[in-house]
């Protein structure tokens, strides 16, 4: 067991790392996700087919446990909103942690970028991720999504025409997006 852990660690920790804070972006929630996808590879490592590359199964592993993670959250803020009557009171809670892009990245284009992501659909947002950050080929991050090879292309260039209008409406506000 131990040997698999290094084996994948050594590979992959820092895609993994990557691709999961890319998704959340929260230092702290991506390394306990991340820990997660460790914890369910090695408990399911001897289940593995080798229908695709381990690295594809890794990530597989790892995109299931951020949109896990993503339900969890949604359902938690419904029952905190329920909870609390905030028309009533008026007032919101303030986040004291920084922003994450302001954690990030201080690239002033990479900013504005990663923030044009979270604008994406998620489908949109997981194939520029996999496709650019990580630098999947268009076989492997249909392999990782469970897509077609077709629908990653299409997803693809919906997600970059989605980044090139917010880039282009920028520009046109007077922002200095290149």
């Amino acid at each position: 067991m131990n040997t698999v852990f290094e084996k994948f660690y050594d590979n992959y920790h820092n895609d993994l790392y990557q691709f999961i804070f890319y998704m959340v972006k929260d230092k702290e929630t991506c390394e306990d996700l991340v820990q997660e996808v460790y914890i369910k590879v090695l408990k399911s490592y001897d289940s593995f087919k080798g229908d695709s590359s381990e690295k594809t199964w890794l990530f597989s592993i790892a995109r299931h446990v951020t949109i896990d993670y993503f339900r969890s959250m949604k359902r938690k803020r419904k029952r905190i909103s329920e909870f609390f009557d905030w028309n009533e009171k008026g007032q919101l809670i303030q986040d004291q942690n920084p922003l994450p892009d302001e954690i990030a990245e201080q690239n002033e284009e990479i900013k504005n970028v990663y923030r044009y992501l979270d604008k994406c659909t998620p489908d949109q947002k997981s194939v520029l991720i996999l496709r650019y950050i990580q630098s999947f080929s268009i076989q492997e991050t249909a392999d990782i999504l469970n897509f077609s090879v077709s629908k990653v292309k299409t997803t693809q260039h919906r997600g970059l025409k989605v980044l090139r209008n917010y880039i282009s409406e920028d520009q046109k506000k007077g922002g200095d997006t290149t």
